[in-house]
Formats: structure tokens, C-alpha cells, sequence
């Protein structure tokens, strides 16, 4: 009989001391929910970013935001798309002379050139050709930060599937030379009734020069400003060519 009550007495020391359940705040619930789906979202964006670079790899992209809404008010606007291979090679090197003469040496941002932008308190000449053909192809044009955020995620996406000369290739038939003229070849058949693979040097390096301010400059009929940097470009052309800052986009 002194054994069973021992039992019991045992027993009952156990129930005490066995831990409660501890109750969870009606809160906790819905923050692991939240994160559980901010995650997934996450998640379900990065592999939509991934596939859209994979396709333009390979495929080339019909159009644009700026684009579409160009053609919109415009009622249409000039585009044909050509090959790299169909693009005189000093066009590439003007381009790449003219808005990025780092771009085979950098991973999609140029940090040097960023940080002289900073100092000079300036943002003109930080955004490299990998960022404006992200900016082009997939997002949209103004100064908004989540803009600038999702440009700075989704260019070292770019930089790693696509090629230095893809990048370019890309870039070049997008970029806007003119109200309506969308790509280098629409450009050179509208500036100097030539297609894109006969462009000279000089009229390579004011296409180059207009690229910034496309609606205010003129290839055709270049004001003083645009001859002087038209200049500066042609001699930089030549000069990242001879140091070799062309190879990787030149085959």
C-alpha cells in the first residue's frame, strides 16, 4: 500500500511539473503568414525576371513600355531590327565610347564612374549600357526609386546570362535617336539614308552623340555642340578599340 501511494505521489509530482502550453498571440500568426507569402512573392518575381532574361537571350524583345506608349501618341514609330553582324562596328564603338567606355570591364555598374558622378553631384554618365538596356527593355522611364531598385536588381541578372555583345546588340535597336525613331538602323535611314552597316565613322559618332537628348539634337543637321562631341567621340572610339576595351563585343 505504501508503494501505491508512492506511485501516486510520483505521478502527481510529474503532472505538476510538466510544462504548459504556451499560448500564441493572435499576432504571431499573422506575421509568420505575412512572411511566409512575402517570400513567396519574392520568390515568384525573381524566377519571372530569370525566365524574361533567359527568353530575351534568345529571342528579341517585340517592344517596350516607352516604346508602346511612343507609338500610341505618335501613331506609330520607326523600328527594324538588325543582327550586330548588320551594324557597322564603329557604331558599336561609338556607342560604347560615347555612354559606357568601361562596359567590357565591368559587371553592369560602373563604380568609378558612379563615384565621380556623386562628387560632382551629378547622375549623368553613372548609368552604364547594361542599366539603360535594363531600364529600356523591362522597366519604364522616370526617376522614381522603385525604378532605380528594381534596375540595380535585375542588370547583374542580365550581366550573367547575357553576352557583352547581346547587351549591346539589344541596346542599340531600342535606344531612341529621334520623336518616333526607335533602333540604329531606323536612325541611319532617317538621319543619312543609309542602313546601319554602311554608317561612316563620323556619322557613327553623331548618331552616338545624340543619344542623350535625342529630341533636341540632330544627327543630320548637328549644331556646334554636337560636332565637338561628335569629335571627342570618334577619337574615343579609336582609342578604346587600340587599348582593346572592344573585345568583348567585338567578334
Amino acid at each position: 500500500m505504501h508503494m501505491a501511494q508512492a506511485k501516486q505521489t510520483k505521478t502527481k509530482k510529474k503532472k505538476r511539473t510538466a510544462p504548459k502550453a504556451r499560448r500564441q498571440l493572435p499576432g504571431v500568426g499573422i506575421l509568420l503568414w505575412l512572411r511566409w507569402w512575402a517570400w513567396r512573392t519574392a520568390a515568384a518575381v525573381f524566377l519571372l525576371v530569370v525566365g524574361l532574361v533567359v527568353l530575351f537571350a534568345v529571342i528579341n524583345p517585340p517592344t517596350n513600355a516607352y516604346m508602346f506608349s511612343e507609338g500610341r501618341r505618335l501613331g506609330g514609330v520607326q523600328q527594324t531590327w538588325v543582327p550586330m553582324d548588320k551594324i557597322a562596328p564603329v557604331m558599336a564603338r561609338s556607342a560604347v565610347a560615347a555612354e559606357d567606355a568601361n562596359f567590357c570591364q565591368h559587371w553592369g555598374f560602373d563604380v568609378e564612374a558612379i563615384r565621380k558622378a556623386i562628387d560632382a553631384g551629378a547622375n549623368r554618365g553613372a548609368s552604364t549600357i547594361s542599366q539603360q538596356t535594363v531600364k529600356n527593355v523591362y522597366l519604364w522611364h522616370g526617376r522614381l526609386w522603385i525604378r532605380k531598385a528594381a534596375e540595380v536588381m535585375i542588370t547583374p541578372v542580365v550581366e550573367a546570362i547575357w553576352s557583352k555583345r547581346r547587351v549591346l546588340e539589344i541596346y542599340l535597336n531600342i535606344a531612341e535617336f529621334d520623336e518616333g525613331v526607335f533602333g540604329v538602323e531606323a536612325a541611319a535611314q532617317h538621319y543619312f539614308s543609309v542602313s546601319a552597316s554602311d554608317l561612316s565613322a563620323t556619322q557613327a559618332a553623331r548618331l552616338a552623340a545624340i543619344l542623350p537628348s535625342p529630341k533636341k539634337r540632330s544627327a543630320s543637321n548637328p549644331s556646334s555642340f554636337v560636332r565637338k562631341r561628335s569629335a571627342q567621340i570618334r577619337s574615343g572610339a579609336a582609342t578604346i578599340r587600340a587599348d582593346g576595351r572592344t573585345d568583348c563585343f567585338e567578334s
